[in-house]
């Protein structure tokens, strides 16, 4: 089975090093001392096949964290689950002191399965066109070392994230607007398919910085022929990526229908992408023979990176747009639910908000988006709330010991962390969402428990963009979207969602909104 992974990275935890973690030799007492790998709880495959396909079989409609936390039941906190179809047998883990072990020695190309479907596409059905320019999501080893060489330098600076506080302002006006105009007069709550208007903000977001432009997709949509097309074609991508990736196929053997259809996909995003581009580059061209010049620090993203390479901009643009949409949405989602269910909470958030937006209108600056804790505080312990990804996912570079176990090199290792994402032992009142637990020096709700004694004691427990040199390269342009997002709401309304949010999500590829998203937005006086 293939595991499909969104590993981004806290490079924080990278620098520290510790004996426990370090690389073992088949010599070494630990290694000689550890059960072989055979011996790992493993199941069965011909008692798997059954328990998921089966009318009536244990796993049978499960989402993916539901799987993962039922075959820990039945197999124990680490266990091999076999490969099925083409896929790599996986080894999973739920031991937070495995987690670092591997993190500590993935090496400095790690190895990220998943998205082979994506892989696919780009080294073989149109090999013709990207010639090895393959992007980071998919690849890996050298290939996605040198995309990342190219890429860093210009996605990784704090400072070109500044240059879009405007432009994103824009949309996120617009996103209020049409909150105004979509609601219900009476009950101010949005459609029950509010996932879509979110959906489209989240998209014009990123294409602001990938494309250099907006799609117009909170307004006159109707009239935006391919921007919409391409908006339909990103959730298309999901969907069909979640059977291609998660369930078991034949697609690795032979070009299944639903391979093909990724495929028209794939090549109708990669069009509409290209033509995006090429606006882009003709703009470009035609400001530069009109005299304008703008300093490096003023030119975009998108200008930067087509004076690295064309096809590079363009890969990486296609990549933003893939990884950067559902993604977000997910996790704003996660944020909203969180603050309207806790509006003690919320309250406490425009207080922060009001310093840095003194009017519903007024612009976002640099300086002022410096000093907002509450808010990136409320946005991490959403993520332990809602978290996106289930799991993280390496293959092993060397031979490691894992739960007392010798686990080879060449290894796929799945790292859960679902369950102690709740746990009080590492969690303090996990049950609450607290903000407080990851703000220096604050206290809970009753002002008695310093948050000091909320926070993780163990950091490979809470990994949201998970660890190593495979950060997110969009990681600072993601921050920035859900922060500027989700003040500019804050700000402008009072948030409630008045309905049950039992299973509000359910996990595939990634976490999905599982229930209708029915807020309620109350204008606030200025």
């Amino acid at each position: 089975m293939i595991w499909y992974v969104k590993c981004l990275n806290t490079d924080h935890f990278q620098r520290r090093k510790t004996t426990a973690a370090a690389a073992l030799t088949r010599d070494d007492a630990e290694w000689q001392q550890a059960r072989p790998f055979k011996q790992v709880p493993r199941a069965n495959l011909m008692s798997l096949i059954p328990k998921m396909f089966m009318p009536g079989g244990k796993y049978k409609n499960k989402d993916l964290a539901e799987l993962i936390m039922a075959m820990r039941e039945d197999y124990g906190s680490i266990h091999v689950v076999p490969g099925i179809m083409g896929g790599p047998p996986m080894l999973s883990t739920h031991n937070p002191k495995d987690f670092e072990v591997v993190f500590r020695n993935e090496g400095t190309w790690p190895n990220r399965p998943g998205a082979d479907a994506l892989l696919y596409h780009r080294q073989t059905h149109r090999k013709d066109y990207f010639q090895g320019v393959e992007g980071v999501a998919p690849t890996q080893g050298k290939a996605w070392g040198d995309f990342r060489t190219a890429v860093n330098p210009v996605l990784m600076q704090p400072k070109n994230a500044r240059l879009y506080y405007k432009k994103m302002s824009q949309v996120n006006q617009e996103f209020v607007q049409r909150i105004k105009s979509t609601r219900d007069a009476s009950t101010l709550e949005v459609p029950h398919n509010f996932i879509d208007t979110i959906n489209r903000w989240t998209l014009e977001s990123v294409s602001v910085v990938a494309l250099d432009r907006q799609l117009g997709l909170l307004k006159e949509s109707d009239k935006r022929i391919e921007a919409t097309k391409l908006f339909h074609l990103l959730e298309d991508f999901f969907k069909v990526s979640a059977d291609l990736e998660l369930k078991p196929s034949a697609w690795r053997v032979f070009k299944t229908p639903k391979l093909m259809k990724m495929m028209n996909i794939l090549d109708t995003i990669l069009y509409i992408i290209s033509a995006y581009i090429d606006e882009a580059v003709e703009r470009l061209e035609k400001e530069a023979k009109e005299g304008v010049v703008r300093p490096e620090n003023e030119q975009s993203v998108l200008e930067k990176l087509l004076k690295v390479d064309k096809k590079v901009a363009t890969v990486m643009a296609m990549d933003m747009l893939m990884a950067g949409v559902d993604t977000t949405s997910s996790t704003f989602t996660g944020v909203m639910l969180c603050l309207a269910k806790n509006p003690e909470k919320q309250a406490l958030l425009r207080e922060e908000v009001m310093k840095v937006l003194p009017h519903k209108d007024s612009d976002f600056t640099e300086e002022s988006m410096k000093n907002v804790p509450y808010l990136r505080a409320s946005i991490k312990e959403s993520h332990r709330m809602y978290p996106l990804v289930v799991m993280n996912a390496r293959v092993l570079n060397r031979d490691s010991v894992l739960s007392g176990y010798q686990v080879p090199a060449g290894t796929c290792v799945s790292m859960v962390p679902l369950s102690l994402l709740s746990s009080e032992e590492h969690f303090p009142k996990a049950a609450e969402f607290l903000p407080e637990r990851w703000i220096r020096n604050a206290t809970d709700s009753t002002g008695q428990c310093p948050a000091n004694d909320l926070k993780l004691k163990n950091p490979f427990v809470f990994l949201p963009f998970g660890f190593g040199p495979r950060m997110c390269v969009g990681k600072r342009i993601v921050d920035m979207e859900l922060e500027l997002g989700i003040a500019r709401l804050i700000r402008n309304f009072n948030i409630e969602f008045n309905h049950s949010t039992e299973k509000a999500f359910r996990s595939e590829l990634i976490s999905f909104p599982n229930i209708p998203l029915k807020f309620k937005f109350t204008d606030l006086a200025n």
